[in-house]
Order: structure tokens, then C-alpha cells, then sequence
């Protein structure tokens, strides 16, 4: 019996040197949710093996054994709600890891889509990206900590102007199902005095629940708005506000991730679309595919440059059409999303020490 043990254990260490010998790399499709993940892997370029499951709490630690079997040990996931934790603890622990752009991994649309499928795609996927094909998924950016704690102070004081936004049409709207037509201001000082004149008890003490509610978030609102403010540069383009500067700035992080100018305007999602076949061609509307925070704060600070920029070249290009009140709305559009997005690179050249104010026609 003991030598039967000893044979049998010599044979899996024989196996074990073998698979060390002949892999090079282990590939790991990872399918991340809130408790669990389901992982697919694959040495080097044999068969991908069935689907498993673990907890998170096991997964890290499942993951680093792999270097046990292979040299490298290489993992995607795709970005969402379970933010970045897994992607830190796992290059701490030597794994290279992708965190790649969330789309459609039924790509066949074959109307079968389970957590198995999902980490066998992200797998397949990882598998031809370091073949060589860097358009099988799109890689995203990781923030480092300290970028992710600045950008959240941003994105909650939107979260709090949203909060505020909704509890005053909640207001709003009971108002109008009674007949008393009235704007989302209502709830402010002035606006509440006049409704306590013409309005009905009842509604009034319906409404006084929404503005304790909304009192407090303001509140919380302005204070969140001042830390942002504070942190602002004193020398900043004119035009270009505390607040709207430190949200590009955040949602940015890395001015130095673009390696030139088109990425900058794609990563704002301001770049037109194209549909092409045969010999027809025709340019669609903006792709709206990058950061919708990002973009909404340039474009209201191109709307903001025709007045305190005077000077600067792209106020001179378009301003004939911008403050043309004859012009037709849908070109304004066009030409306003056109300055963003040069306005938009230009900071990218300021920030990164390719262009100087003075150059841009910046009144700083």
C-alpha cells in the first residue's frame, strides 16, 4: 500500500514538473459579480477548461496558485460596479490583468447568455489580444487610488444634484395633478412664501416632507461644492470655472495617457460616426461612446468661451455662426460639440506642456 502511495504521488509531482515545463502562460477569463466570479482558463494554447466558481474571497488566492503551473499568469475582467479592488490585488501579486470595456459577449446573438458564456468569451477574447489582435476587446485605464478618490467627490456632488433635481419634480408633480402649475424652484425661500398664500393646506404639509428632504441635500450639495471649488488652480483659462476645471481634471486623471490628439476626442465620446459601404459613405452624429460626465462640462464650457475668450482661435472661427441668432439650431449644435472637442485637445496640449496659453490665445 505505501508504495502504491508513493507512485501515485510521484506520478502527480511528474505531471506537475511536466505542465511546468511545457506551460508558458496561464490565460483566465474572469466574470466578476458582487459575491462570486466565474473563471475560465487555459493553458497556453490547449483546449479552455469548463467554467468554474469561486467565492471572491477565494478567487485572489486561486489565482496566485496558478504560478505554481505556468510563468505567467495573465487575467481580464470587465469594468463595472465592482470598480478596480480585484485588478490592485491581483498585479500585487504579479498577475498581469486587462480590465476591458463592458459590451455585448454574445456577440452571435444567439439568446444565450449565462455567467459560463461570459467568462468563456472574456477568455477567448484574452486569448486572441495577446495573439496579437488588439482589437479583440478594448483595454481601459485604471485609476490609481488616490485619481479614484478625487473623481468620487465629482461624481457625488452630481449624485446629490440629481437627488435634489428629483425630489423637486416629485414636488412639482404633485402640484400639477391638482391644477397648480409651478417650476422646480419651489421649494426655495422665496418661491416657498408664495405658495404658502394660494396653496392648500394639505398640499403644503405633502410638500414641507420634499423640502426637508431637499434642504438637507442641498445643503450637503454646496459643501461638497466648496471642497471642489477649493481645490482649483488660481491660474486656469478665463471661462474655464473652478468647478468645471476640476471636473475634466478628475475625470481625466492622466493627461499623459493620450498619445496624441484623437484620442483625447474620443475618449469624450465628441468624434462623429461613420457609416460606410461599397461606394456610399455618410457622417453620423457623435458617437457618444467616451465619458458622458467629461462631455457635458466641455460643452458648457464652450458656450462659456464665446464670452470670456475673445481671442482665441476657435472663437474667431465660429463665432459668426455661434452668436448668429438667424442660424439654425441644428448647426449651432454641430459647430459648439466641434469647438468642445478642440477644446478639449487644447487642454490636453496645455496640461501636457505642447502648447502655451499665449499660442492657444488663452486669457488666463
Amino acid at each position: 500500500m505505501t508504495n502504491k502511495k508513493l507512485n501515485k504521488s510521484s506520478k502527480n509531482e511528474i505531471s506537475k514538473q511536466d505542465v511546468q515545463k511545457k506551460c508558458e502562460q496561464v490565460k483566465i477569463g474572469i466574470d466578476v459579480h458582487a459575491s462570486f466570479a466565474m473563471v475560465t482558463r487555459q493553458f497556453d494554447d490547449s483546449k479552455p477548461q469548463p467554467a468554474q466558481r469561486f467565492q471572491n474571497v477565494d478567487l485572489v488566492k486561486w489565482i496566485e496558485k496558478q504560478f505554481g503551473w505556468a510563468k505567467k499568469v495573465t487575467t481580464c475582467y470587465e469594468a463595472g460596479p465592482t470598480g478596480f479592488w480585484l485588478h490592485r490585488e491581483l498585479t500585487e501579486r504579479g498577475v498581469t490583468n486587462h480590465v476591458v470595456c463592458p459590451t455585448a459577449l454574445d456577440s452571435r446573438k444567439k439568446g444565450v447568455n449565462t455567467d459560463q458564456t461570459d467568462s468563456n468569451e472574456l477568455q477567448s477574447r484574452l486569448d486572441r489580444f495577446l495573439a496579437g489582435n488588439t482589437r479583440a476587446m478594448s483595454v481601459v485605464t485604471v485609476p490609481t487610488l488616490e485619481q479614484e478618490q478625487k473623481r468620487a467627490i465629482t461624481r457625488q456632488r452630481q449624485q446629490l444634484q440629481k437627488h435634489r433635481l428629483s425630489l423637486a419634480a416629485q414636488g412639482r408633480t404633485l402640484m400639477l395633478l391638482h391644477g397648480f402649475r409651478r417650476r422646480n424652484d419651489w421649494w426655495e425661500p422665496a418661491r416657498w412664501c408664495e405658495l404658502q398664500l394660494d396653496m392648500p393646506k394639505w398640499i403644503l404639509q405633502r410638500l414641507e416632507i420634499f423640502r426637508e428632504l431637499i434642504l438637507a441635500v442641498d445643503k450637503q450639495l454646496k459643501r461638497v461644492t466648496a471642497e471642489v471649488v477649493a481645490a482649483a488652480p488660481e491660474i486656469k483659462p478665463l471661462g474655464l470655472g473652478g468647478l468645471t476645471h476640476e471636473i475634466i481634471d478628475r475625470e481625466v486623471g492622466d493627461w499623459q495617457r493620450f498619445r496624441n490628439w484623437r484620442q483625447v476626442g474620443s475618449f469624450a465620446g465628441l468624434v462623429g460616426g461613420v457609416s460606410a459601404s461599397g461606394q456610399q459613405k455618410a457622417d453620423l452624429s457623435i458617437t457618444k461612446a467616451g465619458n458622458r460626465r467629461l462631455r457635458t462640462a466641455l460643452i458648457e464650457a464652450a458656450w462659456r468661451l464665446l464670452i470670456h475668450q475673445p481671442q482665441y482661435w476657435l472663437v474667431k472661427k465660429w463665432k459668426h455662426v455661434l452668436c448668429n441668432p438667424k442660424a439654425h439650431a441644428r448647426r449651432r449644435k454641430q459647430i459648439i460639440v466641434a469647438v468642445a472637442r478642440q477644446f478639449f485637445i487644447d487642454l490636453w496640449k496645455w496640461k501636457t506642456g505642447k502648447a502655451t496659453p499665449e499660442s492657444l490665445g488663452w486669457a488666463m
